[in-house]
């Protein structure tokens, strides 16, 4: 079995929430048929306005049929007889019995998750280069494209946020050439929170908001906003947990591959909180509590003489190899793109408040102070967090094609240096493309902390 499923079966919530991703499918089919929700296509973190409106939001990959769904479909099934509990301890033991026929089954159902979920990436990398978008796009932009080439019909609207990056808002406008285009809703976030940026920004929610209200037929009170807010500031606080709290731990809840493989999937799942906001946060809240209770009865793995490598960036595409990698060479790896970028900070639910300014700050924050209106900004939040999670070493992918973050590591190294952070830099162009050099290249670099 593989180094992810030999840990993961005992974690029902992480079972959960691989199976929610991966059904996707069919679960946004009743959804838009059966009970007439209207789904509304997002990338990156930016849910929350459709989740409010009574939408759907889904990162259009969800919609693909996967190659292992009728594993998951079987599981499903037999979760609805036995419970996720049983179902999970069930697997463990069998795992333990060491039959090999389920152990197999068992490892196509979560060993492979990943693996499955970068493969379907390719796949619709190369359904969007050969669609036309332009060669100089990085990977996140082109596997986009190419999921909204297939998918992007089922949508009643796409949610675009303009950001800093202008490939990324380019890419947002060739979205009107895919045919049969979807709505675009447009939200234009200011680059920096200056002057009256706060108050523009309020408005084009505002704005938004009125027209994924004639999309539902929903009014989005401010009660409804508060609640959905409140929601997602919880799963940020057990997102947080895991990252800063055990992340930081010398003893992992599961060897630190295995535990790589879990803040992987949680940045990709958090785009659209696998399309369901409550049931996403019972799903966090039970993983912290199953984590701390291995770490609490000592099942897990010491890992305090293993150097803390941080891998950044990973949103826009990177060799998610990297991690089994640095775990064979004696490290641990930590994922941690969204606390970075500041969208796991609260947003303030206060009766008092105007949720949608306190919306429009939230998001002026991730902007200005985390994203960055520029390089010396970005960098400097690559640093904080480096500092603030006491890493060994930083490792930075550059994606082909990014013009607006990839050049800044001469930068981001030179600060490291100061702070005496080894870095190195990783190019990127497609998922197991160079999965030798990256090899190649992690080797020399670890051999720095022996």
């Amino acid at each position: 079995m593989s180094v992810f499923a030999d840990d993961v079966v005992t974690f029902t919530s992480m079972l959960k929430i691989v199976y929610n991703f991966l059904t996707g499918n069919s679960y946004l089919k009743r959804k838009k048929f059966r009970e007439k929700k209207k789904l509304i296509a997002v990338a990156l973190p930016f849910s929350d306005l459709a989740f409010a409106c009574g939408a759907i939001p889904v990162l259009p990959i969800r919609m693909e049929i996967f190659e292992i769904n009728k594993y998951l479909s079987a599981l499903g099934s037999a979760t609805n007889i036995f419970g996720w509990n049983n179902i999970t301890k069930f697997l463990g033991f069998l795992k333990n019995l060491e039959f090999q026929s389920i152990n197999k089954t068992v490892e196509n159902i979560i060993g492979e998750v990943i693996e499955t979920i970068n493969k379907k990436h390719n796949q619709m990398y190369d359904l969007g280069v050969e669609s036309g978008i332009p060669t100089d796009f990085c990977y996140g932009i082109k596997s986009l494209y190419g999921m909204y080439v297939a998918k992007g019909k089922n949508v009643e609207a796409n949610l675009n946020f303009t950001i800093r990056c202008s490939a990324w808002n380019k890419y947002l406008e060739s979205l009107k050439t895919i045919k049969n285009p979807a709505k675009d809703i447009w939200i234009d976030v200011p680059p920096r929170n200056i002057g009256n940026s706060l108050e523009i920004l309020t408005n084009n929610f505002s704005k938004a908001i009125n027209e994924l209200e004639n999309i539902t037929g929903i009014t989005c009170t401010d009660n409804r906003l508060r609640e959905h807010f409140t929601l997602r500031n919880q799963i940020c606080q057990h997102y947080k947990t895991i990252i800063h709290e055990i992340g930081a731990s010398d003893f992992f809840p599961s060897n630190p591959a295995t535990f790589a493989e879990i803040l992987a999937l949680l940045t990709i799942s958090f785009h659209d909180y696998n399309s369901n906001v409550k049931r996403y946060v019972e799903n966090m809240s039970s993983l912290v509590n199953e984590m701390k209770e291995r770490i609490r009865k000592g099942i897990g793995m010491e890992c305090s003489k293993m150097p803390r490598i941080l891998i950044t960036p990973i949103f826009g595409g990177w060799e998610p190899k990297s991690h089994e990698i640095i775990y064979e060479l004696g490290g641990r790896s930590l994922y941690a793109d969204w606390e970075l970028l500041g969208f796991l900070e609260n947003i303030n639910v206060s009766n008092n408040s105007n949720p949608i300014e306190e919306y429009a700050r939230f998001i002026m924050n991730i902007s200005s102070n985390k994203m960055g209106c520029d390089n010396d900004t970005l960098t400097d939040s690559y640093l904080n967090l480096a500092k603030k999670l006491n890493v060994d070493g930083l490792i930075f992918f550059q994606l082909f094609g990014c013009h607006s973050i990839s050049n800044c590591y001469k930068l981001l190294r030179d600060k490291l240096r100061r702070e005496e952070i080894p870095s190195t830099a990783l190019t990127f162009n497609k998922i197991g493309e160079n999965v030798e050099q990256v090899k190649t290249r992690l080797g020399a670099f670890m051999e720095m902390f022996k």
